[in-house]
């Protein structure tokens, strides 16, 4: 825990000196209570509006507000600086900034590293969307395969949906059905576009009083017929509520 802290105040002073070389530093905390999106910059050139800019996204990084200096890099196609961020969140194992930086860089390669640390380290909802972002469906089919063997079936759902594989959707779906997990099951079965089983598990949502999910079931399945009488029949309040028909 202590080297975290010490790595996040480094990052801080790196910000902080970084900011301090540009000349507009001192003013752009100014701009930014103004808005920077009501900021005129139209009598500077481009190279002096991606310096303002930079600036901002330094400011942005001091206030911890790492979002919104992603986008002003990636506005200002800082690519280098959108990767030495990543590189920081990657040691400081805050995957999420550290994906969000690598995507917006179109670092691949430190997408694919940073999926499999994630992985290792069991952070499945990062690896997936690092691997997502990189377009690695090899490596999305390990993570799905990881997740079924680890019982992370909402996890696996996203994956193979990722990878458009109906067949393996299919067979969740029928999993959890069997399971009595009918609210993933109903995910899966939409996602895999089978309506025959949709329509299946929102009768089992009718037996179980269950109208709202019910109703979902077979909107999504276009089952005009049963939303049309349930939307007629029952209220909100009914449809908030277990009614059994």
């Amino acid at each position: 825990m202590d080297h975290i802290k010490r790595d996040v105040n480094r990052m801080v002073e790196e910000f902080s000196s970084k900011t301090d070389e540009n000349p507009f530093s001192k003013v752009i905390p100014a701009l930014m209570k103004k808005g920077l999106e009501n900021v005129n910059l139209s009598m500077f050139s481009d190279e002096k509006k991606r310096e303002l800019l930079n600036a901002a996204a330094e400011e942005y990084l001091k206030r911890n507000q790492i979002l919104d200096a992603l986008k002003l890099f990636k506005s200002t196609e800082n690519s280098d600086r959108l990767i030495t961020i990543g590189n920081e969140y990657y040691t400081l194992a805050q995957f999420s900034y550290a994906i969000e930086a690598y995507k917006l860089a179109g670092a691949k390669d430190k997408l694919l590293k940073t999926g499999d640390r994630c992985l290792e380290e069991g952070q499945l909802a990062e690896a997936i969307a690092a691997f997502k972002i990189a377009g690695d469906q090899d490596k999305l089919n390990k993570v799905g395969d990881y997740c079924l063997e680890k019982g992370k079936i909402e996890f696996a759902i996203e994956v193979f949906s990722a990878l458009d594989n109906d067949e393996k959707l299919l067979k969740l779906g029928d999993h959890c059905f069997k399971e009595k997990q009918f609210v993933l099951s109903a995910k899966a079965y939409e996602l895999a576009g089978n309506t025959d089983k949709l329509n299946v598990v929102a009768s089992e949502f009718m037996k179980m009083g269950l109208l709202a999910n019910a109703l979902r079931a077979f909107e999504a399945s276009g089952n005009t017929m049963m939303v049309q009488f349930i939307r007629e029949n029952f209220g909100e309040k009914e449809l908030a509520s277990r009614v059994y028909v």
